[in-house]
C-alpha cells in the first residue's frame, strides 16, 4: 500500500496539464448523453466480463480436464465443489462491491459539485476503511469455510473438495477488496478503463494457473483457487503500479489517509445497503443453491453451470447499473436532475437489446453453454432445463439494473437494498423451495423464482420512482 500514498505527481506543471485532461474526460454533466455513457459502459463491462472469467475458468478447467484428479475425485463432484465454494465467495465480493459504490457515488459527486479536494479526502478515508473490513474477512471466513460448506448441503462427494476451494479463496480476500477499492475510486473519477487494463493482465494469470494446477500437477479445485488468488494479487500489484505512474485528477499524499468521521458515515450511509442487498441477494442463491444440493450430485453440479451461466448473462445490466450510478451521480451532484433520469431511460433502451439477444440464445440454446462448462451430458440436460425458465430475466434486469444505478447514483441505496431483500425472500427462496418439494420436482419450474422476484423488483421501482418524482415537483412549487 506504500505505492498507493505517495504523492501522485513530482512534477506540478505537467500534473496540472494532465489533471484538466482527467477532468475534462470524466465530466458527464455536459454534452449528449448516449455516447459518452456508452464509452463508459463498455470498459466496465469488460472488466466485469474478465472478473467474472476467475470462476468461471475455474468451473471450466475442472469440469474438462479435472477427471481423476486431487486423490481420485470425479470430475463431477470437483465441479460441485468449485460451484458451491464459487457461491460462497460471491456473497463476500457482493459485500465488498456493494460499499465501495458508497467510495464511487461520494466522489462521483463530490467531483459533480467542483470539490476536487473533499474528492481527496474521500479516496483516504475508503483506503483504510476497506484495509479494516479485509482484516475482518479474512479471519470469518477462514474460520467459517466448513461451516458454510454444511450450511450448504455440499454432496457428501464434493465436501472436503469445497472446503479446500473456499479455505484458500479467502486467503486472497485481502486482494479482492484492493480491487475492488481501486475500482470504485477511478470510476467515481470518470475512468472505467483502468480497472480493464489490470484485470485483463490478471485473467490471464489465472487462465495459466487453472491450466497448469488443475491438469498437469492434479490438484483439481484447490488448484483452481489457488490460481484465482494468484490472479487476484496481481491485478492489485498492477493497479497500484498504474495509480503510482498516472496519478488522480487532483493532489493526493499521505496526509489525506486518515478516517474523516463525515466522509466514513456517508460511504456506509451509501454502501451499507447496496452490501447488505447484494449479499442477501447472494444468500438468496445461496439458499437455493442449498435446496437444490439436497436433491443429488447432478442437481447440485447442473445448478453450478447455470448460475456461472446466468453471470456471463447478466454482465451487460451489471455494466449498465455501474455506469448508470457514475454518471448519475455526478449529474445529482450538479444539480441536473432531469440529465440524470434521461441517462436512466437510455441506458434501459440501449441494454434491452442486448437482453433480447441473451434470451432468445438462453431459451433454445441453453445446451450449448452448459456444455462449456461440463461434459457431463446429464448435467448438460439438467442446466439446459434450467435456463429455459430462466431467460426470461435476460429481459426484465435490463430495467431492474438501470433503475437501481439510478437510484444509487441519487443516494437512495436504502430503497435499493428494500427491494432486493422483498424480491429475495418474498418470491425467490419461498417459490424455489416450494418446487423443490412439488412431486416431479424439475430444473425448469424451479428456474421461474428468479424472473419473478425480479418482476416484483421492476414494480417496487417504478412506484417508488414515480412517488419521488412527484415529491420532487410538489418541493419546487
Amino acid at each position: 500500500m506504500r505505492l498507493f500514498y505517495v504523492r501522485m505527481t513530482d512534477n506540478l506543471k505537467g500534473a496540472r496539464r494532465r489533471d484538466i485532461q482527467y477532468m475534462k474526460e470524466a465530466n458527464f454533466t455536459e454534452g449528449k448523453i448516449a455516447s459518452p455513457l456508452l464509452k463508459f459502459t463498455v470498459p466496465i463491462l469488460l472488466a466485469i466480463l474478465l472478473q467474472a472469467l476467475y470462476g468461471a475458468v475455474d468451473l471450466l478447467v475442472v469440469g474438462q480436464f479435472g477427471s481423476g484428479a486431487a486423490g481420485g475425485i470425479s470430475a463431477t463432484a470437483q465441479v460441485s465443489a468449485v460451484a458451491t465454494g464459487s457461491q460462497i465467495m460471491q456473497t463476500v465480493t457482493g459485500i465488498v462491491t456493494g460499499l465501495t459504490m458508497g467510495t464511487t457515488v461520494l466522489i462521483g459527486q463530490r467531483i459533480g459539485q467542483g470539490k476536487p479536494e473533499k474528492a481527496a479526502r474521500a479516496v483516504g478515508t475508503s483506503v483504510l476503511l476497506f484495509v479494516a473490513l479485509a482484516a475482518v474477512l479474512t479471519v470469518l471466513m477462514l474460520l467459517l469455510a466448513r461451516p458454510f460448506a454444511h450450511l450448504m448441503n455440499a454432496p457428501e462427494e464434493a465436501f472436503s473438495s469445497t472446503v479446500r476451494y473456499v479455505a484458500v479463496c479467502s486467503a486472497g480476500i485481502v486482494f479482492i477488496v484492493a480491487y475492488n477499492v481501486i475500482s470504485g475510486i477511478l470510476r467515481g473519477l470518470g475512468d472505467s478503463k483502468m480497472p480493464l487494463v489490470f484485470v485483463a493482465i490478471a485473467c490471464v494469470v489465472n487462465i495459466v494457473g487453472d491450466l497448469v494446477l488443475v491438469g498437469p500437477c492434479g490438484l483439481g479445485a484447490t488448484g483452481a483457487a489457488i490460481a484465482t488468488a494468484a490472479a487476484q494479487a496481481v491485478s492489485v500489484v498492477i493497479g497500484l503500479i498504474i495509480l503510482r505512474r498516472r496519478g488522480l485528477p487532483f493532489p493526493f499524499s499521505v496526509k489525506n489517509i486518515r478516517f474523516n468521521p463525515s466522509d466514513t458515515v456517508t460511504i456506509l450511509r451509501l454502501g451499507s445497503p447496496i452490501a447488505l442487498q447484494d449479499a442477501l441477494t447472494s444468500v438468496s442463491f445461496l439458499i437455493i443453491t442449498a435446496i437444490i444440493n439436497s436433491l443429488g450430485l447432478i442437481e447440485s453440479a447442473a445448478i453450478g453451470v447455470g448460475e456461472k451461466i446466468v453471470v456471463f448473462i447478466m454482465l451487460i445490466p451489471i455494466a449498465f447499473m455501474s455506469s448508470v450510478s457514475a454518471f448519475v451521480a455526478q449529474n445529482i451532484g450538479a444539480g441536473k436532475v432531469q440529465r440524470a433520469r434521461r441517462a436512466m431511460l437510455c441506458a434501459m433502451g440501449i441494454s434491452l437489446v442486448f437482453g433480447v439477444a441473451m434470451f432468445v440464445f438462453s431459451f433454445f440454446r441453453g445446451d450449448i453453454l452448459a456444455a462449456v462448462f461440463s461434459n457431463d451430458g446429464e448435467v448438460v440436460a439438467a442446466c439446459a432445463e434450467y435456463m429455459k425458465s430462466y431467460a426470461i430475466d435476460c429481459l426484465l434486469v435490463c430495467i431492474l439494473f438501470c433503475f437501481m444505478g439510478y437510484f444509487n447514483g441519487c443516494g437512495k441505496t436504502l430503497f435499493v437494498m428494500i427491494q432486493g431483500i422483498a424480491a429475495a425472500f418474498l418470491v425467490r427462496i419461498p417459490f424455489s423451495y416450494f418446487m423443490s418439494r412439488r412431486t416431479g420436482v424439475t430444473m425448469l419450474r424451479i428456474g421461474f423464482a428468479s424472473p419473478l422476484a425480479t418482476l416484483l423488483s421492476i414494480i417496487l421501482c417504478i412506484i417508488y420512482y414515480f412517488v419521488t418524482e412527484r415529491r420532487s415537483v410538489e418541493a419546487a412549487e
